[in-house]
């Protein structure tokens, strides 16, 4: 029932904002050569163009790999993607100083994209690496929870638009009043329109600022209230291709973050790559029989395999190493 009333609420919100749209296009086109057509449908055809649902994109310190530089990757990715039941990405991109690593679909062909935190993925042996491509397959949202996902964010807009852009004219009265007290009431000013102009927004933005609070409000909660359901929904996709103590492992690995430490301690000595590489690996290495040799490989993912990527990622390794210390 929640999820059906969630999923109601966000199509009120897209169809208001279709709404703004539709009608700022037929203000135009019943009188295209009128100025007051204009003047009332230019603005509300640009509150539906600023309140669209956006088409994923990359993220702007993403770099899109080749294929043909990268075949190792682009085959385990591949044959994750088969086991847990997706189309294999088009494109492979890493990110430096990013951890998460996230599969999604972009541009208006909706390009399956999967983006590899680099952070992370070094850290991993080849048994956790193919984990953490199951589990960013498993996380693509469904349609259901795109559409939630992208009212959400009209209603931040909204909320944006219609109470935080006060800021800035609250701190010009806030420097205008200082002025005038410490020149003693000299360089006093009558209002002027714009002020005028900033306190009819402020009552406007404050009159419509009420219910997109508490839209916002009831669509967050009951999207939240069907959370359990979606990380169950996520996990099952996720468990076709690793076992369970493997997912445990790794959510326990990237919630704790100590991968990251003694990495970034190594690039601050000065380490190089292969060295950060093998001290992240002894860990995994341990086991109560003793130690291995190599770190455990997977079926998806083998030892041999996971050596063939981090070569194809050597020289993006060693660019990411040196901003490591920016990561918190």
């Amino acid at each position: 029932m929640k999820r059906l009333s969630a999923l109601l609420l966000a199509s009120v919100v897209h169809l208001l904002t279709l709404a703004f749209a539709v009608l700022g296009a037929s203000a135009i086109l019943r009188e295209p050569g009128s100025f007051v057509s204009w003047v009332i449908g230019a603005p509300l055809l640009a509150i539906g163009w600023a309140l669209r649902p956006r088409l994923g994109r990359l993220p702007a310190d993403a770099e899109v790999l080749d294929r043909s530089a990268a075949p190792e990757l682009y085959g385990a990715a591949a044959r994750v993607a088969d086991r847990v039941g997706v189309p294999p990405p088009g494109k492979v991109a890493v990110r430096d100083l990013a951890t998460e690593t996230r599969y999604e679909r972009v541009g208006l062909a909706r390009t399956p994209v999967l983006v590899v935190g680099l952070p992370l993925w070094l850290a991993l042996p080849p048994t956790l690496r193919a984990a953490l491509l199951a589990t960013a397959y498993a996380r693509r949202p469904t349609g259901g929870e795109r559409l939630v996902g992208e009212a959400l964010n009209t209603l931040e807009s909204w909320r944006d638009a219609l109470l935080d852009s006060a800021a800035p004219l609250k701190v010009r009265q806030e420097a205008q009043t200082a002025i005038t007290a410490s020149s003693l009431g000299v360089a006093h000013q009558p209002g002027t329109a714009y002020e005028v102009a900033g306190f009819i927004g402020r009552l406007f933005g404050r009159v419509l600022g009420g219910p997109v609070l508490l839209m916002q409000y009831a669509l967050t909660r009951l999207a939240g209230a069907d959370e359990g359901r979606t990380e169950a929904r996520r996990r099952a996709p996720a468990l076709r291709a690793v076992a369970e103590a493997e997912l445990a492992r790794l959510e326990q690995l990237a919630a704790g973050g100590g991968y990251l430490a003694p990495m970034q301690a190594a690039a601050l000595r000065g380490e190089s790559v292969t060295s950060i590489r093998q001290g992240a690996l002894a860990r995994f290495r341990l086991t109560a029989d003793g130690v291995l040799t190599a770190p455990p490989g997977s079926e998806l993912i083998g030892a041999g395999e996971s050596e063939l990527i981090d070569q194809e990622l050597r020289a993006h390794y060693s660019r990411a190493i040196r901003g490591f210390g920016l990561i918190s």
